[in-house]
C-alpha cells in the first residue's frame, strides 16, 4: 500500500506522562495529517500539525464545537492518581469529565475511533471493591456504549518513560528515577509487564488507522501494535 491512511487525531490529557508520548508519535508520524490538543493550559509546543483549544473547564466543549468536527480518532490520556482522593472526585475526573467530552465527540463525528487510556487491574464488573478499578470499568463500560465507529480501552500496565518524558506526580517520577534500569532490563526480558510511552502512542496511531483484534488492550497487546508497521 503505497498510501497507508492518514488520520485526524484529538487528543486530550497531552501535559500528562502518557500524552506527552502519544503527542511526540503523533508529530513524529507522517500519517497523522494534524493533532488537535485540548486542555486546561498551553503546551507551549509548535509544530505545523500542532493545533490546540484551552479551556479552564475542558468538560464544557459547547461553545468550541465547530472545532472538533472532522476529525478520525480521540485518543483520551487524561488521568489522575487516585490516592487520597474520595470516590465522588476521583469519579468526578476519570468518569465525568471523560463521558461529557466523548459525548460531544460521538455526536460530531460518528465515524471517530476513540481510545481510552485506562489502566491494568481495571474492573469491568464495575463493582469490585477496588475503587478506582471499579470507576475506570464504569467508563470503560460507558464509553463502550457510545455510537463512535470504534471503541478502545488501552489497559497500560508499567509505562517507562522514553525520550525525556516525566511524570507529574513526584512520586513517580522519583520511582522512575531509581527503577529505570531496572525497567528496560524487565521489558526486555518480560516483553508484557512493561511498555513504553513511545509503544503506547505508536499503537494508538494503528489503532486509530487499521482497528484492533479486542477492545481490552493490556500492555502485551499495546507492544506488539506498536512494533508493527504503520
Amino acid at each position: 500500500n503505497k498510501h497507508p491512511p492518514k488520520v485526524k487525531v484529538i487528543l486530550f490529557g497531552a501535559s500528562g506522562m502518557v500524552g506527552q508520548g502519544v503527542l511526540r508519535e503523533c508529530l513524529l508520524d507522517p500519517s497523522v495529517e494534524c493533532i488537535l490538543v485540548v486542555g486546561r493550559g498551553p503546551i507551549g509546543q509548535e509544530h505545523a500539525k500542532l493545533r490546540e483549544i484551552v479551556r479552564k473547564d475542558v468538560a464544557d466543549l459547547g461553545s468550541v464545537e465547530d472545532h472538533l468536527v472532522g476529525y478520525d480518532a480521540c485518543f483520551f490520556c487524561v488521568g489522575v492518581s487516585s490516592a487520597g482522593m474520595t470516590e465522588a472526585n476521583y469519579r468526578r475526573v476519570t468518569y465525568d469529565l471523560t463521558l461529557a467530552s466523548a459525548r460531544v465527540l460521538a455526536r460530531l463525528n460518528p465515524e471517530m475511533t476513540f481510545i481510552y487510556v485506562s489502566g491494568a487491574g481495571t474492573d469491568s464488573s464495575g463493582r469490585g471493591r477496588i475503587m478506582w478499578a471499579r470507576v475506570k470499568g464504569e467508563t470503560e463500560n460507558a464509553l463502550l456504549r457510545l455510537p463512535f465507529k470504534a471503541a478502545y480501552m488501552f489497559r497500560p500496565g508499567v509505562i517507562e518513560p522514553l525520550h525525556g518524558i516525566t511524570s507529574k506526580t513526584k512520586l513517580y517520577r522519583i520511582l522512575y528515577t531509581v527503577a529505570g534500569p531496572l525497567l528496560t532490563f524487565t521489558r526486555m526480558l518480560v516483553p508484557g509487564w512493561v511498555t513504553t510511552t513511545e509503544n503506547v502512542g505508536r499503537a494508538m496511531i494503528r489503532v486509530a488507522k487499521h482497528g484492533a483484534p479486542m477492545t481490552l488492550l493490556e500492555n502485551r497487546e499495546i507492544n506488539n501494535l506498536s512494533a508493527r508497521p504503520q
